[in-house]
């Protein structure tokens, strides 16, 4: 009769097969977790699209536009991108550009004094207005009539605390039809930019500045991607934008980290912002979000910054 001889492994050769095993199942769940994570960033902006559009459902606006554009590859997200709205301040945008294509040209100089004048014409007839330090958003410059100002603290007033006298004296250098121009040729193909601000006979008569989500988009892409002006230009811009003081809507729905290159704009029931905005991970995208018909600016606030974290998320995934 044959005996059975049982022989035992040696110990060195369980511990490689366990390890060997283990290291199959790490690497299977590391393939489900790619594959998961793969088909999130597959997805992308779109993925967003349904929990945005609740949100804007349950906050009672009457117009909602979205713009969302991922500047590292080719994926966006349109809602309501082609509706028009009252531009308010975001209108500043491209009269920013047309400032620096003119200091490109030599037309102009940042460093350049214009006088600060307080009287601007109507442009429907002509009519001399004046603007209310109390109903613009930064009163320093009110000081300095009569005396100058430089291109350089004129952009950065315009832009950075919204300065209406600042936008109204630059539209006078520059002239509203050529930033229009400017705007058309960068892809901002049903933009209106017709006149400065705080002219009542020109809003009255329906003459006012206008724009969509997709033509406010189309110019922060074209400053994001150096196209605007000069890379030299474009970067001054994105300087200037990311110093906003006004960061109550898309940078609050934010995570802490993320850099904000935006523009802000503001009216009765109006409330807008828009801008460029870099994740901790270095993802860049464009984000411009317009509202209509929500009466409490705070409210309409928040609904910006909930989209913008909607958009966020959904973009800056790994």
């Amino acid at each position: 009769m044959m005996r059975m001889v049982h022989r035992l492994a040696r110990p060195g050769t369980v511990v490689r097969a366990r390890g060997m095993a283990l290291m199959r199942t790490l690497a299977l769940a590391g393939a489900v977790a790619a594959s998961a994570s793969s088909h999130l960033a597959a997805q992308g902006l779109e993925s967003a699209r349904g929990a945005i559009e609740a949100r804007i459902g349950a906050s009672g606006a009457e117009a909602v536009g979205v713009y969302a554009r991922d500047l590292e590859r080719p994926d966006s997200l349109l809602l309501g991108a082609a509706s028009h709205f009252h531009a308010a301040s975001t209108m500043k945008v491209p009269v920013m550009i047309q400032v620096f294509r003119d200091v490109d040209a030599q037309r102009l100089r940042l460093d350049e004094t214009i006088p600060v004048l307080n009287v601007f014409h109507s442009l429907v007839d002509g009519s001399p207005f004046s603007l209310s330090a109390s109903d613009d958003s930064d009163s320093s410059l009110y000081g300095r009539v009569g005396r100058t100002a430089t291109v350089r603290e004129l952009v950065d007033l315009m832009i950075t605390v919204s300065s209406n006298l600042a936008t109204n004296i630059l539209i006078d250098r520059v002239r509203a039809a050529r930033a229009q121009a400017t705007a058309l040729a960068l892809g901002a193909d049903s933009i209106q930019v017709r006149r400065g601000v705080e002219d009542a006979k020109a809003y009255r008569a329906g003459l006012n500045n206008t724009t969509t989500a997709r033509d406010l988009g189309a110019l922060f892409a074209a400053i994001a991607e150096g196209r605007a002006a000069s890379a030299a230009s474009c970067r001054a811009m994105l300087d200037i934008l990311g110093r906003q003081r006004f960061n109550e809507r898309i940078p609050a729905g934010l995570p802490p980290g993320t850099r904000v290159a935006h523009k802000p704009g503001w009216l009765t029931a109006t409330n807008h912002d828009g801008g460029v905005v870099t994740a901790a991970n270095g993802r860049r995208y464009v984000l411009v979000v317009l509202t209509r018909g929500i009466q409490d600016e705070a409210a309409s606030a928040r609904l910006i910054a909930d989209i913008a974290g909607l958009v966020h998320g959904a973009v800056a995934a790994p």
